[in-house]
């Protein structure tokens, strides 16, 4: 039985591996740093504790934890590409990246709600996302997020892995993962549809059925600098939105490619 992996990470030449250590550590770098200083404003400023900033800082705290979950050990990997990684490291870091993957899914949607709610109905914007309400909508992400997530762990966990060791990835990605075990991974495969359909699609839907009302309240607005006003508090919300479902759908949901590693 497999008790170690390796990671064959970007299969490129040393002078290569050490432009992308650099590259990347310095996104890592920024990567904390930013959202590090999000937490601290936050923290900081009191006017600053509002139901989007709390949101804002749950959303930081996940970008954090996903980055130190998968970067490290990729710059480890451009470092020394034969070094290993045990099989109990391995399925814990899958556990983690999709515990992370799916509170980020969840928590822009609940962030999309709550633009809703603030340009829809700003007048009783206190009353409905009160912080009883933004409480149980951030516990629920976060629990919900880490059960889905320890379902494909038990589905991968019954799963005898004798060989090969190799896994064509930067890190311990799930499909990835699969390929390598030496029984059928149907049921894998169908629970991880039926999750995207669930964690993907769903929230996503939800996010553009928020930002359709928030688009048609905004051309309500008769004051451009209002229109200004509220585009601003929603455009980068909206660049995120597109960025993360887009890149998820288009690794977990779209047609299997011949070359799937590119």
């Amino acid at each position: 039985m497999v008790t170690e992996f390796i990671l064959l990470g970007f299969c490129l030449g040393p002078r290569i591996h050490m432009v992308l250590l650099g590259l990347f550590s310095l996104f890592y770098t920024f990567t904390l740093l930013g959202n590090g200083v999000i937490l601290g404003l936050i923290s900081l400023d009191s006017r600053l504790h509002t139901p989007m900033y709390f949101f804002l800082s749950h959303l930081a705290i996940v970008d954090i934890a996903y980055a130190c979950n998968t970067v490290p050990q990729m710059l480890v990997n451009l470092l020394n590409p034969a070094k290993p990684i045990s099989f109990t490291g391995c399925l814990t870091q899958t556990f983690l990246f999709l515990s992370f993957a799916h509170t980020e899914c969840l928590l822009l949607v609940v962030m999309s709600y709550d633009r809703y709610v603030a340009i829809c109905h700003p007048l009783r914007y206190s009353v409905i996302v009160s912080w009883r309400v933004c409480i149980v909508l951030a516990i629920t992400s976060w629990v919900f997020s880490f059960l889905l997530a320890l379902v494909h762990l038990v589905l991968i966990l019954r799963l005898p892995f004798c060989g090969p060791h190799e896994i064509n990835h930067f890190f311990c990605e799930i499909l990835s993962v699969l390929k390598l075990a030496c029984a059928d991974t149907q049921l894998n495969q169908v629970v991880i549809f039926a999750a995207c359909v669930f964690i993907l699609v769903g929230p996503l839907c939800l996010v553009l059925v928020s930002y359709s009302c928030i688009l048609l309240a905004i051309l309500r607005i008769q004051s451009g600098e209002g229109r200004r006003k509220a585009f601003s508090t929603c455009s980068s919300h909206l660049c995120v939105v597109g960025l993360f479902f887009g890149s998820a759908i288009v690794m977990y949901m779209a047609p299997k490619s011949r070359h799937p590693e590119e």
